[in-house]
């Protein structure tokens, strides 16, 4: 089994949901008690968010990069950055190591391909809706994002920042979300991306008027792939 690093802390919320499904998606594959080998560095991320709304993407980037490369040190053999919105500096954080970053942006794409789904709405925070970074690479991948309106953009940034980030889910956010979903639909909208690892609370992607993919669960999908391969076979194979 191979390690697997996770730069987490944004939010810790869903840094536990990305810990728990990781190693159900191992002990499923394995079988008994088999759990993930697991590295994390949990940022504080009231820092990060002050970068964020300061537009000080170089330091964030930089403080990202140094996690990852700590985590390499520490002896991952891959990372991931546990959250859509830092992707925006991937590219960056991925330069300071020589081992794999699996890019939660491409991983969805390539579900989404494999489902047939080419227009999905984004839900995610302002800056992952409005920054362009996400879109661009979705479309690399020949899928082209929607994104909701102006109002809805800031009704769904504060439902993740003022809310799922603080662990507060409440039934009220959940139908303004739904509502979103379903203007667009109206509009051509064929699937929808929970594009932040925090909407996961609040939103079950099977249960929603259009097919949902979520990046928490495929990120750590993808964790596992690389971690575990096809392991399950290959004890089966040699008894």
């Amino acid at each position: 089994m191979r390690t697997i690093g996770l730069i987490g802390g944004m939010s810790f919320e869903s840094s536990a949901v990305y810990y728990r499904l990781i190693n159900e998606m191992v002990r499923d594959r394995l079988g008994g008690l088999a759990s993930a080998e697991v590295l994390m560095y949990s940022v504080n991320f009231e820092e990060i968010v002050a970068m964020q709304k300061a537009g000080r993407w170089d330091d964030a980037a930089a403080r990202l990069g140094d996690a990852a490369l700590r985590l390499q040190i520490a002896g991952a053999e891959c990372v991931l950055i546990c959250t859509n919105t830092m992707h925006l500096i991937a590219p960056e954080v991925a330069a300071r190591i020589s081992i794999p970053l699996i890019h939660i942006i491409d991983e969805t794409a390539a579900a989404l391909k494999a489902a047939g789904r080419v227009k999905p709405l984004l839900l995610a925070t302002r800056y992952t809706m409005e920054h362009g970074f996400y879109a661009d690479r979705m479309a690399r991948n020949g899928v082209s994002v929607m994104v909701p309106g102006a109002e809805d953009r800031t009704t769904t940034h504060d439902i993740i920042f003022n809310e799922l980030c603080a662990g507060v889910v409440k039934d009220e956010s959940r139908r303004k979300l739904m509502a979103i979903i379903e203007r667009a639909k109206a509009e051509g909208a064929d699937s929808v991306i929970l594009g932040c690892t925090e909407i996961c609370l609040i939103l079950d992607p099977n249960a929603l008027t259009l097919p949902g993919f979520d990046t928490t669960a495929i990120h750590a999908q993808k964790a596992v792939d690389f971690a575990v391969g096809n392991e399950k076979a290959r004890a089966s194979q040699a008894a």
